[in-house]
């Protein structure tokens, strides 16, 4: 992984994953040593989950353009943004899962768990980004240790 910035209130890191089966648990492991790294681990549960659905997505979806994928998480303030870069430029196109199906999920969590979730147009194809607040994780953590 890559430095992103030397100023402290923003850090970042972007490493490139194969667009392959393996991206997700590569892209998990990076993210737990990075908010351990950044002391946020106690985003850990919810942000690796958005990073394997956003880079499973990937894999199985953005098919057209190149072969890697980029994730990106950066932090500044009260937020972590974690990004994932990919060739294709259609807009992912969230549905909605019937009641028995085993698939479709996947932004129904997003939408649930990222205290925002987007897309934007990059120039090698698309990013799709959420972001969560860490200042409501540490509210959290601290109300779970009072009780």
């Amino acid at each position: 992984m890559n430095t992103g910035a030397a100023d402290q209130s923003f850090l970042a890191r972007q490493m490139t994953l194969p667009a392959a089966a393996q991206a997700a648990g590569l892209a998990r492991a990076a993210t737990r040593d990075v908010l351990a790294l950044w002391g946020l681990s106690r985003l850990e549960e919810t942000a690796v989950l958005l990073v394997s659905e956003l880079v499973g997505n990937a894999v199985r979806h953005a098919r057209t353009g190149g072969h890697v994928l980029v994730l990106r998480l950066e932090t500044a303030g009260t937020w972590l943004r974690i990004e994932v870069h990919d060739a294709d430029p259609r807009p992912p196109r969230p549905s909605t899962p019937a009641g028995l199906d085993e698939s479709g999920f996947g932004f129904v969590l997003v939408d649930a768990l990222a205290g925002k979730w987007g897309v934007r147009e990059i120039i090698t194809g698309k990013a799709v980004w959420v972001e969560l607040d860490t200042a409501e994780a540490v509210d959290a953590g601290t109300a779970q240790s009072a009780t």
